[in-house]
């Protein structure tokens, strides 16, 4: 009688422990997933933030928006090298002579433009 007692409260325990083993594997696969949820959302929202940083690093937009400014890119600059030299001949740049930072539009062509014709109406008399 002792030994099938023992035998029962043996496996008893171990069905108990396995249960909880199978328990705590559970929850973990749960934190697991998740923690793996939040992480592709984090890469997501990464990976907006650099096409975002990229955007604003963008020179044509930087350039667009500090001409927006006033501010003027000067057609020949000057360099101040570091024993005081200067490089090139420095002068103001003015809007007059600023460097294009967007191609002109392209012209149309000649056949594309079409004659405009005036026709004149002589106005009525008022009595007709």
């Amino acid at each position: 009688m002792p030994f099938i007692v023992l035998v029962s409260v043996v496996a008893l325990a171990g069905v108990v422990g396995l249960l909880l083993f199978n328990t705590s594997l559970q929850q973990a696969s749960f934190a697991e997933t998740r923690l793996a949820d939040k992480a592709a959302a984090l890469a997501d929202r990464e990976e907006t933030l650099r096409m975002e940083l990229d955007d604003l690093r963008d020179p044509q937009r930087i350039a667009r928006e500090a001409e927006s400014m006033g501010m003027v890119i000067p057609p020949a600059p000057a360099f101040l090298k570091l024993d005081g030299t200067v490089v090139g001949t420095p002068r103001p740049a003015t809007p007059e002579d600023r460097i294009r930072i967007t191609p002109r539009p392209p012209a149309m062509p000649a056949d594309l433009q079409p004659e405009i014709t005036v026709i004149e109406v002589p106005a009525k008399p008022a009595g007709e």
